[in-house]
């Protein structure tokens, strides 16, 4: 007969910290009795969970024993425990055997599991809680109260993301599934889109939108117009997912999504100046300048109006670290539920690093990890503008390449997605000649005419060149840029070029 099983007396505390010894132990007994228990129960349940620690040795040994494939059972454990100090104070390893006492305890080890794990989050909130209280207090170093925020809401998330195995390993049933339910989200939105639509068909027909967990690079010189593109692409998202909701449909199926826009290089109301002048029709420079008219400022207010349920957040916190970025982020996607990120741009970003200046390449490889790893960790694609190379301006042919992506190759080592913005128009433009004037050479008129004829093919043209893409093809795709307004739109000729020339 089974001797009665001995628990071990915790040290008592002026207020003891949440725990069920008696749970562990009858969850070892049943895992020593049926190890294909621990099958589910592993995925959730860490040694470190265990409020007891040698419970927590002991669990740890018996998922050991059962990765080399072998029996964990009180006699194989045996020989591992004959030493250990603990175990000789409750009689020796004798004590695995008391824990199998009990077979009833089979049939609620799940619940025993889960009862340990929910005890442990709130070990861990008391401890986060308790770091607060002690950090908060602590003056002798330097005060830095938004670190320590910021430092506490990453806790936080920590904890609330303990144990999630959403993201961890699955069965290909499952995502076989998933990867059905993504081409029936194409399907319904009239093919070509998987994703979340970037509010452009050609663009959406080339990658299928943008893809949970996506790091997407825009790249572009100076002029070019990422941050309008950015903003236009996320205007069309959040618009979507408004009208889809008033179209009653699910949010799992909706093409739209919320977005976090973080706008390190423009103020909130230059963005917003900036998605009004789109929607209006009115240029940005007239509506800075007050130069409209009543019915322009009428078109302006209705503008406003429509705009007001736009699940857009625009966070314009000049130099943020890539750290308290991730957290904001996080904060957005638990209260807001957005859908996106944003980030103008990626080089205005800082590193966690206190001496990061010193080597900008290893600060600029950690923030696009960074930005990868808040992709994949919120399930969001994350899209980040960036700066290329002077370079660039010293080749005929004006076209960015990845070589051109500044300050670190990891840029393009992490993305998902690397799209360029190009407009000859740009180029053309800066390089107009003198106007002739009537006792001129034929030269000078014919030189302003080539170019006059220069500008007309290339006015309002633009290409979003897919120079990376781990879904497709690379290529290009044309598109018309109205500078004014700051809109890009679907060119009424579109052109797909599957090969890249370069």
């Amino acid at each position: 007969m089974a001797q009665p099983l001995t628990l071990i007396d915790s040290p008592p505390t002026a207020q003891s910290l949440p725990h069920n010894i008696e749970a562990e132990a009858a969850l070892l007994g049943a895992l020593m009795i049926d190890n294909r228990l621990a099958e589910d129960i592993q995925l959730k349940l860490r040694p470190e969970h265990f409020y007891e620690p040698l419970h927590g040795r002991i669990y740890e040994q018996i998922l050991a024993f059962l990765n080399r494939n072998m029996i964990a059972s009180p006699i194989t454990l045996r020989p591992l425990f004959d030493a250990d100090a603990e175990m000789k104070e409750l009689g020796g390893p004798a004590y695995l055997a008391q824990l199998t006492g009990s077979g009833a305890a089979i049939i609620g080890a799940r619940d025993f599991a889960d009862q340990i794990y929910d005890l442990a989050l709130l070990r861990a909130l008391v401890g986060v809680g308790r770091e607060m209280v002690e950090t908060a207090l602590d003056t002798s170093e330097e005060v830095d109260p938004k670190g320590q925020i910021e430092q506490a809401e990453a806790a936080l998330y920590r904890v609330a993301e303990e144990g999630d195995t959403e993201g961890g390993v699955k069965s290909f049933a499952k995502a076989a599934a998933e990867a059905v339910r993504m081409a029936e989200k194409a399907l319904n939105t009239g093919g070509g889109l998987s994703g979340i639509t970037t509010g452009f068909e050609t663009v959406n027909a080339r990658t299928g939108g943008l893809h949970h967990s996506d790091l997407v690079i825009i790249a572009g010189r100076p002029g070019m117009g990422k941050t309008a593109l950015a903003t236009n692409i996320a205007f069309n998202a959040a618009r979507r997912m408004v009208q889809d909701i008033e179209d009653q449909i699910a949010p799992e199926r909706s093409a739209g999504a919320g977005i976090a826009f973080f706008s390190l290089e423009m103020s909130a109301d230059q963005l917003a100046t900036r998605i009004l002048a789109e929607q209006s029709g009115i240029s940005s420079e007239m509506l800075r300048m007050g130069k409209i008219s009543q019915h322009d400022f009428k078109n302006l207010a209705r503008a406003a109006a429509d705009l007001e349920t736009l699940p857009l957040y625009i966070d314009d916190t000049p130099g943020l670290t890539i750290a308290a970025l991730r957290t904001r982020a996080r904060r957005l996607k638990r209260q807001k539920g957005i859908g996106v990120i944003v980030v103008d741009y990626l080089q205005l970003l800082q590193g966690t690093g206190r001496n990061s200046n010193d080597n900008r390449v290893q600060e600029i490889s950690e923030i696009s990890r960074g930005l990868k790893t808040l992709a994949k960790e919120l399930s969001v694609p994350v899209l980040a503008l960036s700066q290329l190379s002077r370079a660039v301006e010293q080749r005929e042919d004006k076209r960015p390449q990845l070589a051109d992506l500044r300050e670190s190759g990891s840029i393009e080592q992490d993305a998902d997605m690397v799209w360029f913005v190009y407009r000859e128009e740009y180029y053309v433009a800066s390089r107009e000649p003198k106007k002739p004037l009537q006792d001129d050479d034929a030269k000078i008129f014919e030189a302003y005419a080539d170019w006059q004829r220069d500008m007309e093919r290339v006015y309002q043209m633009s290409e979003l060149i897919i120079a990376k893409q781990r879904h497709g093809a690379t290529g290009k795709v044309r598109l018309k840029f109205d500078a004014k307004i700051t809109r890009f739109s679907d060119h009424a000729e579109a052109e797909y070029l599957p090969e890249m020339r370069g």
